[in-house]
């Protein structure tokens, strides 16, 4: 009996995973005074006691280095009408400083900035690193968060921007 599970095929796991909708987020940190940012939509809760975030983020992305060095990052969940941050900020040709040149951001409590307008945001200090193959899982402890309720939050769903109106 084999113990080898078999593999699976590419497309059709980015199919199935690109079936499920999720919110639109934009990672930052800041390492020795530069502001560092990336599209992030794979972002999840992990614990309210202590309060943890998780986020993934591709080794092979100059993120992944950032995040360890810095000790810190900000998640800022993207509003409905801020498409245009997902699509600047998930470009890897541009660098840090393009990516921030006219977004309105400020620094949250650990230094990572956090992107006016959006729907939501958590502010972390890194708690662990953990290996999820070809891509790190960076956990931080939440330290600053912030919400607009009656903001309408950028949705993604197989491969196209989507929005999603809120409950009154």
């Amino acid at each position: 009996m084999s113990t080898t599970p078999p593999s699976i095929d590419e497309a059709a796991f980015r199919a199935a995973l690109g079936s499920f909708a999720t919110g639109v987020g934009v990672m930052t940190t800041e390492v020795d005074g530069v502001w560092h940012g990336m599209t992030a939509n794979a972002v999840s809760s992990v614990s309210l006691e202590p309060p943890l975030v998780l986020v993934c983020v591709a080794r092979s992305a100059a993120m992944a280095g950032h995040v360890v060095a810095g000790g810190v990052f900000a998640l800022s969940f993207l509003a409905a009408s801020q498409s245009g941050y997902s699509n600047r900020f998930a470009d890897s040709s541009t660098t840090s400083e393009e990516k921030f040149a006219g977004v309105a951001a400020r620094p949250e409590v650990t230094g990572a900035p956090v992107l006016d307008g959006a729907v939501g945001w958590v502010d972390c200090r890194v708690w662990s690193v953990a290996d999820g193959g070809d891509h790190i899982i960076a956990i931080g402890e939440v330290v600053a968060a912030g919400a607009r309720p009656q903001a309408a939050p950028l949705v993604y769903f197989r491969g196209a921007y989507g929005g999603f109106g809120t409950a009154s």
